[in-house]
């Protein structure tokens, strides 16, 4: 038998979640069977959905063998630290992330990824335990794609990481801004909102017109943004707010509204991009989240209402924009805030 005491980590979270976490390997319908008849919470049967608080006592009616199998956790990577710290407390971490590095990892990438990383620093500098969390390890809220660069928050504890993922989720809280450059001279600001869907098979999203959600093929509601800064040259220098936060949502935003953004090879304009190779050497997305702004705080992450964290573009996209816009930012905007 085994028996747990929740801590801090572990409360505020389902009876099933918490044992598909501390029994990773076990398969749902296992973690199901064990809740119906092997485990007992203080002493008496729970429903599957009863939320744990700190001090109970999980008890587990299996071998010590079963647990370790289901237990076991491969090796993680303790590879060289690439991001940069914008923030830190000791509930949060925001990050600026770097070219090429996954935020979580996926089929071609398991080992070497932000998330990895961030663990990694924050195990070496005692502020987690990997051996000593039975089901809690530092996350992410928001996500990046591997080839946009930029700001990432984690949460540091179970506690802060459920109230950053609501603030994430809840519009009023945390506003995010990236900057990009985009093909065409945009004349002012463009407030985009369209429903949009997802093929997971081409890994690529398009937006939804009207006639396709009347016949009941659905869609989510995507939300953004954009204000030029400056343009030059055919191209604009755009600040850009997310609103809703979907799967490519600003490149294919931008490119539905005719400004796509230079160098991305899902979305954007293939003449536009091989020019922009050849000069400067960009086979990607020139998209960067440069700004998180904290409209409000919450709870114990009340202390971070009205802070800025801000993240410089990387060297190679600020000598793009330096080189494409110059002084000529002062034509549209008095300042990049």
């Amino acid at each position: 038998m085994i028996q747990l005491t929740i801590t801090k980590n572990e409360e505020k979270q389902r009876l099933d979640r918490f044992l598909k976490k501390y029994l990773r390997n076990a398969p749902l319908s296992h973690i199901y069977k064990l809740i119906r008849k092997d485990v007992k919470l203080n002493g008496r049967r729970a429903g599957i959905d009863t939320l744990l608080a700190e001090g109970d006592c999980v008890t587990i009616s299996v071998s010590d063998e079963a647990a370790d199998a289901f237990r076991a956790r491969k090796p993680e990577s303790k590879g060289k630290r690439q991001f940069r710290i914008a923030y830190e407390d000791e509930r949060v971490l925001i990050v600026d992330k770097p070219f090429g590095l996954l935020t979580h990892g996926d089929r071609t990438e398991k080992k070497n990824t932000l998330a990895n990383q961030v663990a990694t620093y924050l195990a070496e500098r005692g502020a987690y335990d990997p051996g000593g969390e039975r089901t809690f390890a530092p996350a992410p809220v928001n996500r990046l794609d591997r080839n946009t660069t930029g700001l990432v928050i984690f949460g540091k504890t179970f506690g802060a990481l459920q109230i950053l993922n609501r603030m994430i989720r809840e519009r009023g809280y945390i506003s995010k801004y990236y900057l990009t450059i985009v093909c065409g001279e945009a004349e002012g600001d463009l407030i985009l909102r369209d429903l949009m869907k997802k093929d997971a098979r081409r890994n690529t999203v398009r937006v939804v017109a009207p006639r396709e959600t009347a016949c009941g093929t659905g869609g989510r509601l995507m939300e953004t943004t954009a204000r030029p800064l400056a343009v030059s040259k055919g191209f604009t220098l755009m600040e850009v707010e997310l609103i809703t936060g979907r799967t490519h949502q600003i490149r294919a935003h931008l490119a539905q509204a005719g400004h796509p953004v230079i160098g991305d090879p899902k979305y954007g304009n293939p003449r536009a991009n091989l020019t922009i190779e050849k000069k400067y050497g960009l086979t990607t997305q020139f998209l960067h989240a440069h700004r998180i702004v904290f409209e409000k705080g919450e709870g114990e992450l009340a202390h971070l209402e009205g802070l800025s964290a801000l993240a410089p573009l990387p060297q190679q996209l600020e000598r793009i924009k330096s080189e494409l816009f110059d002084s000529g930012i002062e034509k549209v905007s008095n300042k990049i805030s």
